[in-house]
């Protein structure tokens, strides 16, 4: 359905996502905008201040899809940034690190914080990264997998550093994301991709509650630019 790709500066865009990155200080959330983005990996990165975002244009399903990604720094010094970073996000990666047991446990104050500042609809993935570090495993899958259940995130563990799942990880969300977005437009009559360009900032997305969908599988969407 989707294709990957670093986009033509120049096509037209038919919709444009904007995604949030959440987590603690050091899981390696800019590591995974970056191999996504630009397919880059830097083993010197240095602690985001404040807010970066990088774009990446997909195509899905014959549209033009923008991906606008936003990363916070996940210090508590930097939390006021909150209700701007939030506002018209309609996808959500909530990361920690499967080596480190406290940003795990840190996860639910992050969910609570998203939940409170986020439309309450928005798609969340929960991402636990460095999964290349397995000696050094804090935090079992399964624990992740229950949590994710119980909350209805997606779930995938991913590392940025050997390029595992990343690409699976945003393609989830934004193929959620792009789903109900075509579903609505079909439901509203109005077929021809009315998300011309601006944002998804104002519309309204409406996912039918159900049992957590947890998609560490091949089959759902995989597209390795």
């Amino acid at each position: 359905m989707a294709s990957g790709g670093y986009g033509d500066p120049s096509q037209k865009i038919d919709y444009v996502f904007k995604l949030v990155l959440i987590g603690d200080s050091g899981v390696g959330k800019s590591q995974i905008l970056s191999r996504y983005a630009r397919n880059e990996f830097s083993m010197d990165s240095k602690a985001t201040i404040g807010v970066e975002f990088q774009t990446r244009t997909l195509v899905m399903d014959h549209k033009s899809v923008k991906a606008q990604i936003w990363d916070t720094a996940g210090q508590e010094r930097y939390r006021a940034v909150t209700s701007a970073y939030y506002r018209g996000a309609v996808g959500a990666m909530l990361v920690y690190d499967v080596t480190r047991r406290q940003t795990f446990d840190h996860i639910p104050r992050w969910l609570e914080e998203l939940r409170g500042h986020a439309d309450k609809n928005i798609v969340i993935i929960l991402i636990g990264n460095k999964s290349d570090l397995e000696d050094q495993r804090a935090i079992s899958m399964e624990d992740a997998k229950e949590f994710a259940e119980k909350e209805g995130l997606f779930f995938l563990e991913t590392s940025a550093l050997n390029a595992v799942n990343v690409e699976t990880a945003f393609s989830t969300v934004l193929t959620e994301i792009f789903n109900i977005v075509n579903k609505k437009n079909l439901v509203a009559g109005e077929g021809q991709g009315n998300g011309d360009a601006a944002s998804l900032a104002g519309k309204k997305i409406n996912i039918v509650p159900g049992p957590a969908q947890v998609i560490p599988t091949k089959n759902r969407l995989c597209c390795n630019s």
